[in-house]
């Protein structure tokens, strides 16, 4: 086989998957496999589901691109779907959820130096969060190996640990334009947000005059059993972003924000090329009609609580697992131990999965999951984790 003609930037599990529909992959090789990643929460409705598809085929045949230099009805009716069913006002389109924290981060700076006539600037952010790969987001993200190599980075971020609101006060100063933060921190390992620490960041905010921007990239469109996550508390942010599920795999991005912002986003302070084109905006809106209509987030929320259940029963008393943990179907398994090698072998046996750093098994299935694909799953995921476990207390 000849040498790719890619850079080397993904370390690639040895599958190469041609097909999917709802909760079922099929390899190159016809092995089906059970879905319980959905390409890192971004096919909540399962694959291919069929009313995205037939809204996307429509907009084939009518029309692809014309740029953002004209309106867009298809814009129009995908944001007012988002902002009919969240406490925002206005969106802004994108390709992608790190476009999407770029948006917010640029609308914050200028929100504070265009509206309010200040020189507020920085951004705090949380140790373990992960916001992108442009250098602002990367540089925006609580994680030091996602930043090697790329020095220098931007100026205008702290970092503090998640849940300190003491360190997190300490840190806000007459430069500080917003707080950045994931409802669930999970590239960082599956981690929750305390609710009181949160209506805490909230109430600092409000203090101190800067804005709180929540990264629901991951946890948004109903992936935590509520359409936004935000929705699980008594907490509205002025800013959130999208990604991830808004599109049922096509790639959208959205950073939405409430009405006092509007003024600081005016003709020439932001742009895309391809960020909310007319098949995009199909996709967005067909996605969360079919989500309305179907009722999807309340029975992701059943499902969530059947998987949890499932998986504190059957993994309570394994010794290499410490603790269940998410919210939604947002779930960590977090192992003390590594957990590649477990990872490998679900997939061996069918079951995609996908880390959430070296020792949580992050499960992602869509937001239709049935209990028998839950069952499927969690036997398992018992299986391997209890086989690991037994040849670990028999190896000398």
């Amino acid at each position: 086989m000849s040498e790719s003609a890619m850079f080397s930037t993904y370390a690639r599990y040895p599958i190469t998957l041609v097909k999917g529909k709802g909760s079922r992959l099929w390899d190159d090789q016809g092995k089906e496999y059970l879905d319980f990643m959905t390409g890192l929460a971004v096919t909540s409705l399962g694959h291919a589901p069929d009313a995205v598809k037939d809204a996307l085929v429509q907009q084939l045949d009518q029309l692809w691109h014309v740029s953002n230099l004209f309106s867009n009805p298809n814009q129009e009716k995908a944001a007012r779907l988002l902002v009919d069913n969240s406490c925002a006002d206005a969106v802004f389109f994108c390709n992608s959820g790190a476009e999407a924290n770029e948006a917010a981060i640029k609308l914050a700076r200028r929100y504070h130096q265009k509206v309010k006539g200040n020189d507020r600037y920085e951004i705090i952010t949380f140790n373990q969060s992960f916001h992108g790969r442009t250098l602002a987001t990367l540089t925006a993200t609580g994680q030091d190996k996602v930043k090697e190599g790329f020095l220098p980075l931007p100026e205008g971020f702290r970092h503090v640990p998640l849940h300190d609101l003491a360190a997190l006060e300490a840190a806000v100063n007459d430069k500080t334009a917003a707080i950045m933060l994931e409802l669930v921190q999970a590239e960082g390992g599956v981690i929750p947000v305390d609710p009181d620490f949160l209506r805490g960041v909230r109430a600092l905010c409000d203090r101190e005059g800067i804005l709180l921007i929540l990264d629901e990239v991951q946890t948004g469109m109903g992936r935590t059993g509520k359409l936004f996550a935000y929705q699980h508390y008594d907490v509205e942010p002025d800013v959130f972003t999208l990604a991830k599920g808004i599109g049922s795999g096509f790639p959208v991005g959205a950073m939405l924000g409430k009405a006092h912002l509007k003024p600081a986003f005016v003709p020439g302070a932001h742009a895309t090329t391809f960020g909310g084109t007319p098949i995009a905006m199909a996709a967005v809106a067909a996605t969360i009609e079919t989500m309305l209509k179907e009722n999807v987030v309340e029975r992701a929320a059943e499902a969530s609580e059947y998987l949890i259940g499932q998986l504190e029963e059957k993994l309570g008393d394994l010794p290499n697992v410490d603790q269940v943990r998410g919210k939604g179907l947002l779930i960590g398994i977090l192992c003390n131990e590594p957990a590649s090698e477990a990872i490998a072998e679900l997939h061996k046996r069918g079951l995609l999965v996908v880390p959430a750093g070296p020792n949580v098994i992050r499960l992602l299935p869509n937001l239709l999951v049935t209990h028998e694909e839950i069952d499927t799953a969690v036997g398992l995921i018992a299986s391997v984790l209890s086989e690991k476990a037994a040849a670990k207390s028999v190896s000398p």
